[in-house]
């Protein structure tokens, strides 16, 4: 203490008055009171209040103060997160949760491709397509064999990993083949088929093909519709202008949208004044109204044609022989290609070719009738094969000796040639007496559309009157 006072004294006096004031200022801090212990507890209940939360300003600070200042804190598990995922579109519900964000591609199947392939192409190895074609369920064997044009829709995870696919079988069934608890499983889903009837109606002006595509008839349904007539009604020669049909059909539907066209399930032909009726029965087959069944146990005619270019005539002057000789079968003029039907169920007893007949195709029925069928392009049986009423046997084409595409076409009866067009072919058996009951209910009621649709369109139909 002493060496301080004698320090203090020594320095010199403007530094002592500095010092001084200095050490007063000091002592008059420590002495002097802020608030009492009472103002303080009183003025925190006024201002913060215990349980209660405060927000508090942050100062702003730059973006290189904050990164220095950042700190590097570990992310909290993603369970602890509630986060919630947008589903992926069109996924079936099956699939686990954690698949349910993927990529999702549509591949067209292209000439000669196989899954293999499609799923080389978009990096899945050969080990998943093993486990896709192998899949537990129903269906995934499909897979084998694609039809060229198809698609087939692959969903894949963040990771490449194949969780889903689809591959549409029709228009209202498709296959999927999920991965769940790493196995795949297939299953089938079936969208139902909404049926609406609609109606067809038209009067031939210059011929039969042309007055029903008019009234809205597509050409599987225009063949149809010569088929069920075709037996009572020769399509080639005997419609006549002002002839007319009306038609029941129907529409399919999926979900609103228009998907095709169904079964004919009621018609009527009026052809040079004999009005014939179809009506189609749950067991697929048409019968008139009395119960007598359309279908004869022979075709008369196994080809959709042109026109007839050579009916069956005992002398006729050959075109590439150049002289007369009989014309033992009828000509029936077609594009090349057309499919040609076996015009009754039998035995193939011939499939060859010769300079002659070209491709030709021979088939035994019973009761000593044979069927002859000459120049196709391509046929579609072999020798010793058993064929069905209107199983395709071949295509129509020019070959041997023919001027042009058609079908020659001939009907044996105990080794006699007959004309195809007017030798009388026996009946198919009438509906079953136990099923009558059911078949009169159907075919009143059709009956009854039919006749209310002619009256319409005979109403719509302009009188004489009102041309003149």
């Amino acid at each position: 203490m002493k060496n301080i006072k004698n320090l203090y004294f020594a320095l010199p006096k403007q530094h002592q008055i500095i010092i001084t004031i200095c050490a007063v200022v000091v002592l008059f801090l420590l002495v002097l009171p802020l608030k009492s212990s009472n103002e303080v507890s009183s003025n925190s209940d006024d201002e913060f209040k215990v349980g209660q939360r405060y927000q508090v300003a942050i100062p702003e600070q730059s973006d290189k103060t904050a990164a220095s200042n950042s700190i590097n804190l570990p992310a909290p598990p993603l369970d602890a997160l509630n986060l919630q995922q947008e589903a992926a579109r069109d996924l079936p519900s099956n699939i686990e949760e954690s698949a349910a964000q993927l990529d999702w591609q549509s591949v067209t199947v292209r000439s000669g491709d196989s899954l293999a392939k499609i799923f080389k192409r978009n990096s899945l190895n050969a080990t998943t397509t093993h486990k896709v074609i192998t899949a537990k369920g129903e269906g995934s064997s499909l897979l084998k064999k694609l039809n060229v044009g198809d698609v087939i829709r692959i969903g894949k995870d963040i990771k490449g990993t194949l969780i889903s696919l689809e591959y549409p079988l029709s228009k209202n069934e498709t296959l999927f083949v999920n991965l769940q608890n790493q196995q795949y499983h297939a299953y089938k889903e079936s969208k139902s088929v909404e049926i609406r009837e609609a109606i067809a109606q038209g009067t031939i002006k210059s011929n039969f093909w042309s007055a029903a595509s008019s009234a809205g008839l597509n050409d599987g349904q225009i063949i149809s519709l010569a088929n069920v007539f075709g037996w009572d009604i020769d399509f080639a020669l005997d419609i006549r202008e002002g002839d007319s049909f009306n038609v029941i059909y129907e529409n399919q539907y999926i979900e609103g949208d228009f998907i095709g066209t169904g079964k004919i399930l009621a018609a009527e032909f009026i052809n040079q004044g004999e009005t014939f009726h179809a009506i189609r029965f749950t067991d697929g087959e048409y019968y008139s109204a009395n119960g007598r069944s359309m279908r004869k146990a022979f075709l008369r005619a196994p080809v959709s044609f042109k026109y007839i270019s050579s009916n069956f005539k005992p002398k006729r002057f050959h075109p590439i022989q150049k002289r007369w000789k009989a014309h033992n079968g009828t000509d029936y003029r077609a594009k090349t290609g057309t499919p040609v039907v076996a015009a009754g169920s039998g035995k193939v007893t011939h499939s060859t070719y010769n300079k002659y007949n070209g491709n030709y195709v021979f088939i035994q029925h019973g009761n000593g009738i044979v069927t002859k069928y000459l120049h196709f392009s391509k046929r579609a049986v072999k020798k010793g094969q058993r064929v069905k009423q209107g199983q395709v046997i071949g295509y129509v084409g020019s070959t041997g000796m023919s001027e042009a595409p058609h079908l020659h076409y001939e009907f044996l009866l105990n080794g006699v040639h007959r004309n195809p067009r007017t030798v009388k072919l026996p009946d198919a058996k009438p509906i079953s007496s136990k099923y009558r009951s059911d078949f009169d209910s159907i075919a009143k009621q059709r009956l009854a559309e039919l006749s209310a649709s002619h009256r319409a369109m005979l109403a719509m139909q302009p009188s004489k009157d009102s041309t003149q």
